[in-house]
C-alpha cells in the first residue's frame, strides 16, 4: 500500500452513491481521508466550510443533476485554489479531457476507475498541491521581505513614496527613481515587482555601471555563437531573462549613448536584436530604471539622451538620502538589529538612548545601506543584550564619516575670496579621493563602494582630477 503523505483530505462528488461510496472505501484502505458529496453544489458547500478539516483533492463527476462537473471545476479554480481537481467520467473523450485540464483540472480519469490509475491521478494531483503550496509559501516569504510592509520610514516623503508604490504597481508604466547610492532603489523596485501583477514572473536586476562597457550590450541583449571573441555559445540576456516579469536597470546614467539609443528603442518597441544576430526578439518586460545622479543635469551637458530621458521619466519617484530623514534612522536601524539578530542566533533587545542619538546624528554618507552594515557590525560584535555607543565604529561615535574629517583637515585655514564654486570644490574632492584610494589600496571598484558612487564616474572624477596613478 502506498504510503500518503499527512492523510491527505479527498471529497469524491458524485451522484451515483454507490460509486461515490466505493470509490471512499478503496482510499480509506490506500491511507486516505475520504469523504463524499451528492453532487456539485454540496461539494462546493463542503469545500466552504471552514469549521471542517481542509480538503486536499476533489474527485469530481462530470455528469451531475444541478451542477455540471464542468462548472464545478471552474468555480473550485476560482474559489478555492489550494484544492486540486481530478475530473471522472463515464463518457471519456480526447476533447473533454482537455477542455478539463484548459479549465484548471490536475487530471481526467474515465469510469469505471482502474485502481492503479486512480492510485498514480491522486499521487500526481498530490504532487501538484504540494508544488501550489510551496508557491504560496514562497510568495509569503516574497510579501514579507519586499511587501511595503518592509520598507520603513514614517517621513512624510516615505509616506508618499509608498502611495506612488500602490499606484504604479498594477501598471505596465515605466518607473524612473533617483537617489544616491544607499538609499534603497532596489529594494523599491522590488516592491514595485512583488505587488504588480507580474509578481510571479522574473524580476531581472542589472547595475549598468558595474559592467564595463564592452560586455554591457551582451548582458543586456544577449549574444549568438560566434558573435565576438570568446562567444562559444548562444547567451540569453538580461532583458530576454525578464519576459513577462520586471527588468530593472540601477545606474541607468553610466550607460553610453550608444547603449541609451538601443534601450530606447526597447522601450518604444519592446524589440530588440541579440549582438551578432538579425533575429528580431520580442518581449514583454515592464522596466523601472534608476539613477544615482540627476539625469536633468546630465541631459542639460549632452552626457543623457533628453529622448530617452523623456521616455523613461513616466512615473518619477525621488529617493531622499538617510541624513534628510533622520526621524527614520530609529526604525530602520531595530528593523536591522532583528534581521541580523536572527541570523546571529543572537538574543539582543534594542539599542541605548545614547546608541540611538549617536546613530540619529551621524549623516550617513552611504545611506540606508552603511545604517545595516553598521548594525550588523554591531550585532557581531557586540556581549550585551543592548547595542550600546562602544559597540558603534568611531566614526558614528564622532558624529562624522572619515571623508568627512578628511576633507575638513585639507581645507586651507586661510580668509575666503570669490571663487567659482567648481573650483573651490575641486581641491577637497581630490583630497576626499586620494585618500579613499591610498586607503584602499588604489582599488577603484572599493573606493567606488566606499565613496558611494558607481565605478564609471570615479574613474572620470580621477581623469578630471589628473588621479591616474599612485605617484
Amino acid at each position: 500500500m502506498p504510503e500518503s503523505p499527512s492523510r491527505a483530505r479527498i471529497l469524491i462528488a458524485d451522484d451515483d452513491q454507490i460509486v461515490a461510496r466505493s470509490l471512499a472505501a478503496f482510499l480509506e484502505e490506500e491511507g486516505y481521508d475520504a469523504e463524499t458529496a451528492p453532487d456539485g453544489s454540496a461539494a462546493l458547500e463542503r469545500l466552504a466550510d471552514e469549521t471542517r478539516p481542509r480538503v486536499d483533492v476533489l474527485l469530481c463527476d462530470v455528469s451531475m443533476p444541478g451542477l455540471h462537473g464542468m462548472d464545478v471545476l471552474r468555480r473550485c479554480v476560482d474559489e478555492h485554489p489550494s484544492v486540486v481537481v481530478v475530473m471522472l467520467t463515464a463518457y471519456g473523450t480526447i476533447e473533454a479531457a482537455v477542455e478539463a485540464v484548459r479549465a484548471g483540472a490536475a487530471d481526467y480519469l474515465t469510469k469505471p476507475v482502474v485502481d492503479n490509475e486512480l492510485r498514480i491521478g491522486l499521487q500526481r494531483a498530490l504532487r501538484q498541491r504540494a508544488i501550489l503550496e510551496e508557491n504560496t509559501n514562497l510568495r509569503a516569504q516574497l510579501d514579507e521581505k519586499f511587501g511595503l510592509d518592509n520598507i520603513i520610514g514614517h517621513d512624510h516623503r516615505m509616506l508618499r513614496i509608498y502611495d506612488l508604490i500602490r499606484a504604479v504597481a498594477p501598471t505596465k508604466s515605466t518607473v524612473l527613481m533617483s537617489g544616491e547610492s544607499g538609499v534603497g532603489k532596489s529594494l523599491i523596485a522590488r516592491a514595485i515587482h512583488a505587488n504588480s501583477p507580474r509578481r510571479s514572473h522574473p524580476f531581472v536586476e542589472l547595475a549598468c555601471g558595474s559592467i564595463p562597457e564592452s560586455l554591457l550590450e551582451s548582458e543586456l541583449f544577449g549574444h549568438v555563437k560566434g558573435a565576438f571573441t570568446g562567444a562559444h555559445t548562444d547567451k540569453k540576456g538580461k532583458i530576454l531573462a525578464a519576459h513577462t516579469g520586471t527588468l530593472f536597470l540601477d545606474e541607468i546614467n553610466s550607460a553610453s549613448p550608444a547603449m541609451q539609443l538601443k534601450l530606447l528603442r526597447v522601450l518604444q518597441e519592446r524589440r530588440f536584436e541579440p549582438v551578432g544576430s538579425n533575429d528580431t526578439i520580442e518581449v514583454d518586460v515592464r522596466v523601472v530604471l534608476a539613477s544615482n545622479q540627476p539625469l536633468e543635469e546630465l541631459v542639460a551637458r549632452g552626457e543623457f539622451r533628453q529622448d530617452l530621458y523623456y521616455r523613461i521619466n513616466v512615473v518619477r519617484i525621488d529617493l531622499p538620502p538617510l541624513r534628510e530623514r533622520a526621524c527614520d534612522i530609529p526604525a530602520l536601524a531595530k528593523h536591522f538589529l532583528g534581521k541580523h539578530a536572527r541570523e546571529l542566533g543572537r538574543q539582543i533587545v534594542g539599542f541605548t538612548d545614547d546608541a540611538l542619538a549617536a546613530l540619529e546624528r551621524y549623516p550617513f554618507p552611504g545611506n540606508v545601506r552603511e545604517l545595516e552594515n553598521i548594525v550588523e557590525r554591531a550585532a557581531v560584535l557586540s556581549t550585551r543584550p543592548t547595542i550600546g555607543v562602544e559597540d558603534l565604529p568611531p566614526q558614528v561615535i564622532e558624529g562624522s564619516s572619515p571623508l568627512t574629517r578628511a576633507a575638513r583637515r585639507d581645507e586651507p585655514d586661510e580668509p575666503w575670496t570669490p571663487t567659482p564654486l567648481a573650483v573651490a570644490l575641486e581641491e577637497p574632492e581630490r583630497a576626499i579621493i586620494r585618500k579613499a584610494l591610498d586607503a584602499n589600496s588604489w582599488n577603484r571598484q572599493k573606493t567606488a563602494e566606499d565613496l558611494g558612487i558607481n565605478r564609471t564616474t570615479l574613474y572620470k572624477k580621477m581623469r578630471a582630477l589628473g588621479l591616474d596613478s599612485p605617484g
